[in-house]
């Protein structure tokens, strides 16, 4: 891994995790919500690929539209081929619903618990329980966003699973030098294929520095290089203390010479990249 690496721009390279904010009238957030973005186009998105040198985009419904996937929806119809979407679903939703949102570009399903603090592992097992078999034949896969001790808890019910899981943000991965029962179970579900982890977010990783996230993609990289997935969780969004949830709270200030940096420190080799940026997604989201 110590020979640099420029960063790859290619039509084929894949974001992995992005959100789309739309107009507020057209596309009204829930009530309930835990923060107020400000909208972020699909204009503004593609102006983001750009920058990246990335041509590929998978868009993540975000917590604020809750089981409406409109905005989502509007976004992959716009952008075709180029893009497909991880939508949050009602668990009413019929059969046949379901695939007309493959045949709209979802791929996926996520089950979101960290925007919320919700840390009941049985509801996690539920959930997971509930979706898999009903997504199987779709070929989608279920993304998971929760607390890592959560995540860990749930290891039997994911290495059980026919479909891949996939972690938001490294994963939440708690500490390096720290080799827990927890730790060794989630790496063993990465060992055995039973889950991708995105490298994203540094920002959201509250006990790792940048050269602690370096070290712990490259070990994931030496485990398995095919179940690696970049993103830039662009537009990054926020709760900015002391705002309300209802009131539109700023999006972070991240510059896109920090995100390519990252990129290049996490992916330090051509064929890294080549297998992160386009081989994975193709597989994953069947571009």
């Amino acid at each position: 891994m110590a020979l640099a690496a420029s960063n790859l721009a290619t039509p084929l390279g894949c974001d992995t995790h992005v959100h789309v904010i739309g107009d507020s009238v057209q596309f009204p957030m829930v009530q309930a919500r835990h923060y107020t973005p400000s909208p972020a186009s699909v204009a503004d998105l593609q102006n983001h690929l750009q920058r990246h040198g990335l041509g590929r985009v998978v868009i993540i419904q975000p917590s604020v539209y809750g089981f409406d996937n409109s905005c989502l929806l509007a976004a992959l119809n716009e952008l075709g081929s180029s893009a497909c979407g991880i939508a949050v679903l009602d668990p009413s939703m019929s059969d046949l619903e379901l695939k007309r949102l493959d045949v709209q570009g979802i791929r996926g399903i996520r089950l979101n618990f960290e925007s919320s603090a919700n840390q009941s592992v049985d509801q996690l097992n539920q959930a997971l329980a509930f979706w898999a078999p009903r997504i199987q034949d779709l070929g989608w896969h279920i993304q998971v966003y929760a607390p890592f001790a959560v995540t860990a808890a749930c290891f039997e019910s994911i290495a059980g699973l026919n479909i891949p899981v996939v972690l938001d943000h490294f994963a939440l991965w708690p500490a390096l030098d720290i080799a827990t029962e927890a730790q060794m179970q989630v790496r063993q579900l990465l060992l055995d294929g039973h889950m991708y982890i995105k490298l994203s977010a540094s920002y959201r990783q509250a006990n790792l520095n940048a050269s602690q996230l370096t070290q712990l993609a490259h070990q994931w990289l030496q485990l398995r290089p095919d179940r690696l997935l970049w993103a830039s969780d662009w537009p990054h969004t926020n709760r900015e203390p002391g705002v309300d949830a209802l009131s539109v709270s700023r999006y972070r200030d991240i510059e896109p010479a920090k995100l390519f940096k990252e990129r290049n420190d996490w992916l330090a080799t051509r064929d890294t990249q080549e297998e992160v940026l386009i081989s994975n997604p193709a597989r994953l989201y069947r571009f």
